[in-house]
Parts: structure tokens; C-alpha cells; sequence
């Protein structure tokens, strides 16, 4: 066991340290986010929903996979009052049971203002540490707008692709990182998937 926990240390250092050295460029973030924010809203209805936030963050692609030890990575943009103010990664690693992989989109949601702004000036805030968040599990083709904010933080799970037991937001780390200025040629690939 001893063993297990060292690895999964390991993965989760390797996550965190990827997470500031290859942040993709803004543009990539931003496009893709685009991207993510508009399937959101035309899935649930939600433009109303989100013009109403103190603000969100969307992670388009959120990797999660393993087979007992897990890990999982995104990158994505805090949108705040129509700003794109800050740039985030998300990132965990874990044991126990989960087998598979999964590629989802985040939209993290934050329904007042001082919930957002503990989080800005958090350094590597962290799900059920620092704040707990709300997973909603809203299905397609219901609306947001007849939605009521009882939690500061509310996170929604969307486009999943694959398939992974055990989805949890709780030990997830969230921090600031600094895109890439250049826009590279592999940027330019990963903005169309």
C-alpha cells in the first residue's frame, strides 16, 4: 500500500508540475473555452444563467483516467462580468476504485461574489479544503433559468466522452497558471479538438 500512495504522490506531482511549465497558449485556452461555454448554453438554456454569476470557469477538456491510481488534468479560463481575468489548471490524483477514461468539460460556477474572490486569492485552492462545491447533475434539455443559488460554488459536468467509475470533484486542485505567449503549431491542432 505504502507503495501505491508514493506513486500516486508522483502522478499528482507530475500533474501540478506540468500545470504551470506547458500551459497552452490563451488563445487556445480561450477558443476552446468559447467552444465549451457555447455547448453549455445551448444544452441547458443557460445565457441568462451565466450573465447572472459573480463569474465561472470553464474547462473545456478535462482528462481523467487510470486503473486504480487515477489522474486527471485540464486547463481553462475564469470568465468574470464578460473579462477573461485569470487562467487556471485543474488537476488531482487518487487511489481506490476507478477504472477507465474520460474526457468531460467543467463549468464552475460562482453564485456570489465573496465565493470568488476567497477563491482569486487562494494559491492552489482545493475542493472540499478550502470551499466545497456543489456537483449538479442536471440533464439534458432542462433549463437553467428556473435554477436557485442555495451554495456559493456550484460545478457542472458536461460533454462527457469515455467512460470513468467514480467521478468526484473533492481533492481537486485548482491553480493559477500563466499561458504560453507564442501560439504554437500544436496549438493551432488542439484548437479544433
Amino acid at each position: 500500500m505504502k507503495q501505491v500512495n508514493i506513486l500516486a504522490t508522483i502522478i499528482a506531482s507530475f500533474l501540478l508540475l506540468t500545470s504551470s511549465s506547458s500551459a497552452s497558449s490563451a488563445e487556445v485556452i480561450d477558443a476552446k473555452a468559447n467552444v465549451a461555454v457555447a455547448s453549455f448554453v445551448q444544452k441547458y438554456n443557460a445565457k441568462d444563467f451565466l450573465d447572472n454569476l459573480a463569474g465561472y470557469i470553464v474547462f473545456p477538456s478535462v482528462l481523467k483516467g487510470g486503473y486504480i491510481i487515477a489522474g486527471k488534468y485540464g486547463e481553462g479560463v475564469l470568465r468574470a462580468k464578460g473579462e477573461s481575468p485569470e487562467y487556471y489548471s485543474v488537476a488531482s490524483a487518487s487511489v481506490g476504485f476507478q477504472l477507465g477514461v474520460q474526457k468531460v468539460s467543467y463549468l464552475v460556477a460562482f453564485a456570489s461574489k465573496d465565493a470568488l474572490d476567497n477563491f482569486r486569492k487562494s494559491n492552489g485552492w482545493e475542493a472540499g479544503v478550502d470551499g466545497s462545491i456543489t456537483a449538479v447533475n442536471w440533464g439534458v434539455g432542462k433549463e437553467l433559468p428556473t435554477f436557485s443559488f442555495e451554495k456559493p460554488i456550484y460545478a457542472f459536468i458536461f460533454d462527457s466522452k469515455g467512460l470513468m467509475l467514480n467521478i468526484s470533484l473533492e481533492g481537486t486542485k485548482f491553480n493559477k497558471i500563466q499561458p504560453s505567449k507564442t501560439l504554437l503549431y500544436d496549438d493551432v491542432d488542439n484548437m479544433t479538438n
